[in-house]
């Protein structure tokens, strides 16, 4: 019984609503009371919105990369495409600080040390985020091996005991039957490969690049390699069945610009979704290619 006469007041108002609105009348209502009138220009005011209280949010980390080898030839560019990506750098050689007299050399942190060596630099490790090691040299077998392989072996076990989450070695890619003519040289190469995908599965990266080109500075002269090698990457790259041929077919690895090299290493060393594992050279050239992130 109380729900239908619930009901018929419930009707009989929405009749009276109609009815209203039919003789040119209108209900404005508010949470207190009910306002009768005509055709009123009045509108309702806008709603009063507190102002929010801000949140101070703090800035993401900073980004600490640490360069092997920062003032070598791959290693100084390396260095400077950091820098314009706005990361913090610092660089490790047995040399210390670089020759370069270039505005963005004063942005990096130069340190000296031997990674033969351990205790002598592991305390440059402390803050950095990722390393990208561009170590390697020629010389006997024994010494090529050491530091190509091992130098290379302190490092990815340091960085790995302190907790740095990337680590990018510049390798180097097979040529055939060179590698058995600079044998301590892919030997130590490959020691170091195996021990950074041991100790980074997820977030260790190898790049293969074959002959890097680029303006090479020794002492105070300048030597445009591009004049020859970027012809050849032109062309080589375009040749990838040739490389396949036993034997002889790694020596049709096309060249690369260690702009490109610098980009690729970078990348890989800050982009937490950068597939772990072996890049190729050809992986090397369509990464640069691609629009930074």
């Amino acid at each position: 019984m109380s729900r239908l006469i619930h009901n018929s007041k419930f009707f009989a108002s929405r009749l009276s609503n109609i009815a209203a609105s039919r003789s040119g009348r209108f209900l404005s209502t508010d949470s207190n009371k009910t306002t009768v009138g005509k055709n009123s220009n009045k509108t309702d005011e806008p709603f009063k919105v507190e102002e929010a209280e801000t949140v101070h949010v703090p800035p993401p980390p900073t980004e600490k990369l640490l360069v092997l080898g920062g003032n070598g030839f791959v290693g100084s560019h390396v260095c400077k495409e950091a820098l314009d990506r706005g990361l913090a750098v610092a660089s490790l050689s047995r040399s210390g600080r670089s020759s370069i007299q270039e505005p963005w050399a004063n942005s990096v942190t130069w340190h000296q040390g031997n990674l033969l060596s351990t205790d002598s630099w592991k305390d440059v490790l402390k803050g950095v985020t990722s390393v990208i090691s561009c170590v390697g040299g020629f010389g006997s077998n024994s010494n090529m091996y050491k530091i190509n392989g091992t130098a290379n072996i302190n490092a990815i076990r340091a960085a790995a005991e302190e907790g740095v989450k990337r680590f990018v070695y510049i390798s180097a890619a097979d040529f055939g039957v060179v590698n058995y003519v600079l044998q301590g040289y892919f030997e130590g190469k490959r020691a170091a490969e195996t021990e950074l995908l041991t100790r980074y599965t997820y977030g260790g990266v190898i790049l293969r690049p074959g002959f890097i080109y680029g303006t090479r500075r020794v002492g105070s002269m300048k030597l445009p390699l591009g004049v020859i090698g970027s012809p050849l990457e032109m062309i080589l790259q375009h040749a990838k069945p040739l490389s396949q041929v036993p034997f002889v077919g790694p020596l049709f690895t096309p060249p690369v610009n260690v702009t490109a090299v610098a980009k690729v290493a970078v990348r890989a060393a800050t982009d937490p979704v950068f597939p772990p594992g072996i890049i190729d050279v050809h992986g090397i050239i369509r990464y640069s290619q691609q629009k930074s992130l």
